[in-house]
């Protein structure tokens, strides 16, 4: 089932930059001014560090704070349109994610970027943070897990002046391709992170060790090389601290690790022989290490559902943040 949150009843502003890319007009305006559900969408700041636009969404009944801004990812498919992404990432942040519903239902700011994926570079898996696009290191697509930090920075100031104060720590939520952005998000950045929840991420989360069953685990499936990639190890420690959620459906048969653009020949052997085959072994595999490792996560499946949410997930989820908020 899909989730819907009310439609937008307050202005939009937008305004067409480049190409005819929708860009944010300036923010301002008393506190007042957002009696009902807003959206602003912020232009592409190159300067400020992000190369393309972004969505804040202010649900109806928002509290002034200070309160924690939710992420998510947008996860809008291929298409070489940068205008695409944007529409696509519109639909998304308002009534097309569990982002937007779990908005509504916790009242809080909801950021979405317009990260794009371009067909004819289908292997460089920019919305699920592969390995290809953290490699990546001209060009505006490099490092968007730098360019999501800059955009939560940018956002900050922005429901400041709308009369919202945000913590510095975000709450991540994703699912699919999102949710493997959160999930490796998470360890990269852990410092950033209140608490994340991500699912459908097909039965593979990011570990935090360097080899398992004899394997050396190379970015996205473990920390054996990010010394080397990032010039700076992890911080494993940070990472085990922050909550988090893992769920799947029983019925998810959505499997990622058997299709190119999502994990190179070599990954897959790795995926295959040191953590497991079949979605199911490996889905147990990996919050076994995660145990092991005294991680603070909770892996969930639910039966009857597969790539999919439905309202007990929603209604976990939402439980699941307001623990986190509950217990700062």
């Amino acid at each position: 089932m899909k989730l819907i949150v009310p439609l937008l009843a307050a202005a939009t502003f937008l305004a067409c930059g480049r190409g005819g890319v929708p860009r944010a007009e300036p923010v301002a305006g008393p506190r007042d001014t957002l009696a009902h559900d807003t959206l602003l969408l912020i232009g592409a700041d190159t300067a400020a560090g992000f190369h393309f636009p972004y969505y804040l969404y202010i649900p109806e009944g928002t509290v002034s704070g200070p309160q924690h801004l939710l992420v998510e990812t947008n996860n809008t498919g291929t298409n070489d349109t940068l205008a695409a992404h944007v529409r696509g990432a519109a639909e998304q942040v308002t009534n097309a994610s569990l982002g937007s519903s779990l908005s509504w239902g916790l009242k809080l700011p909801f950021l979405m970027p317009a990260f794009p994926r371009p067909r004819t570079a289908w292997p460089i898996y920019t919305h699920a943070l592969d390995r290809d696009a953290v490699l990546l290191d001209t060009g505006a697509m490099q490092r968007l897990d730098r360019q999501l930090i800059a955009m939560i920075e940018d956002a900050r100031p922005r429901l400041q002046a709308l009369g919202y104060a945000v913590h510095d720590q975000v709450f991540l939520n994703g699912f699919s391709a999102s949710g493997t952005f959160a999930n490796r998000f998470t360890l990269l950045h852990p410092e950033r992170v209140a608490a994340v929840a991500c699912g459908g991420i097909n039965s593979i989360a990011m570990l935090p060790v360097d080899s398992l069953n004899g394997a050396a685990l190379d970015y996205p499936l473990g920390t054996h090389d990010a010394e080397r990639l990032f010039s700076r190890p992890l911080d494993t420690a940070a990472f085990k601290r922050v909550p988090q959620l893992l769920y799947m459906g029983a019925l998810d048969d959505n499997d990622a690790v058997d299709f190119d653009d999502a994990y190179a020949r070599q990954e897959r052997e790795v995926v295959h022989t040191a953590i497991g085959r079949a979605m199911a072994d490996r889905w147990t595999q990996c919050r076994t290490v995660y145990v092991d490792q005294k991680v603070n996560a909770s892996f969930r499946i639910y039966p009857g559902i597969g790539h999919a949410t439905d309202r007990m997930i929603y209604k976990d989820v939402m439980m699941f943040f307001r623990a986190a908020m509950a217990g700062e």
